[in-house]
């Protein structure tokens, strides 16, 4: 059975090439946070299904040729005729602090809880061991869309899969923070694990602190991901600071850190771990994707130290 079903959205990617001060070239690739995850889960060993919405462009084409490649599963993946997929450029500064513009508006995901299909898809969500999504994934849904997934997490939970929901959260994808507050209240409600971070919530939540945001989510498996590299993890109410080590080469863009996190901390979790050593193994991983342009590093970049030694029986 595959262990982990990521929903979202998979964009092509702009980012400016190395060296070029002016800002004028570009390499094209592909991202997007659930996409992101889903291809580090593959890498970590895990078993997982992408769930999506695509063009029948060759863009799209090279997209599912490229999650094979990776070991992604794409039966999920619905082709929509005359679609194309979202757009994306990454900006990055001095520091790899990165700004994102988008071109998404009649993407093809964007339909994903519209169509003949969805229903088959939803109903599918009980099969796995983890559903996983993200703030921008319920961004991208209609009202009607959002509900409609939400009412399927609750009955996937029932079935025994566990919801794991990361607070990734861009204004420029919500009408109101109104609404994206209580989305994002109905996703903490329907989750076993949520995987935050204080960037995310601040700008919903202004001038609250650590401890204030950990309260406003009710799940029993929470991490925090905090602004300096470290985060706190709260399972089963033991409240628990984890440093990550400190990362020695430079660090020249930050897209895909939380993504790779989230990836690591699900691969370590399916792989017997307890929260703290999972939380140990995002920040590892993170740590290394830091130190690459693009949201997804060269396979030959992935370390073989990132996951927890499972204990001798």
């Amino acid at each position: 059975m595959t262990q982990v079903a990521c929903i979202g959205e998979c964009m092509i990617e702009l980012k400016q090439d190395q060296g070029d001060c002016q800002g004028g070239l570009h390499s094209r690739g592909y991202g997007g946070d659930t996409h992101n995850t889903a291809v580090y889960l593959a890498r970590l060993g895990v078993e997982v299904d992408y769930i999506t919405a695509l063009g029948n462009d060759p863009m799209s084409d090279e997209m599912l040729a490229g999650w094979a490649a990776e070991g992604v599963g794409t039966s999920w993946v619905v082709r929509l005729k005359g679609k194309l997929p979202g757009l994306y450029m990454i900006q990055t500064d001095e520091f790899g602090d990165r700004r994102f513009f988008h071109w998404r508006e009649s993407a093809a995901a964007r339909s994903l809880m519209d169509l003949p299909e969805t229903d088959g898809i939803l109903d599918s969500l009980g099969t796995y061991d983890v559903v996983y999504l993200s703030a921008i994934t319920l961004s991208i849904y209609s009202a009607p869309g959002r509900a409609k997934l939400i009412d399927a997490l609750h009955r996937a939970r029932k079935r025994g899969a566990r919801i794991a929901f990361d607070t990734n959260y861009r204004a420029s994808g919500w009408s109101d923070p109104d609404v994206a507050r209580a989305v994002i209240g109905q996703a903490f409600a329907v989750s076993d694990i949520v995987l935050a971070a204080t960037e995310d919530l601040l700008p919903l939540y202004p001038y609250e602190s650590d401890e204030q945001l950990m309260e406003r989510i009710r799940c029993n498996e929470t991490v925090l991901k905090l602004l300096q590299p470290a985060s706190i993890v709260r399972f089963e109410g033991a409240l628990k600071e984890v440093r990550a080590e400190p990362v020695i080469e430079p660090v020249v863009d930050t897209t895909a850190a939380g993504d790779s996190f989230s990836a690591a901390y699900i691969a370590a979790r399916l792989s017997g771990a307890e929260p703290v050593e999972a939380a140990r193994a995002g920040h590892r991983l993170g740590g290394v994707v830091v130190c690459y342009p693009g949201a997804i590093i060269p396979r030959s970049a992935m370390p073989i130290n990132i996951l927890p030694r499972a204990a001798p029986p």
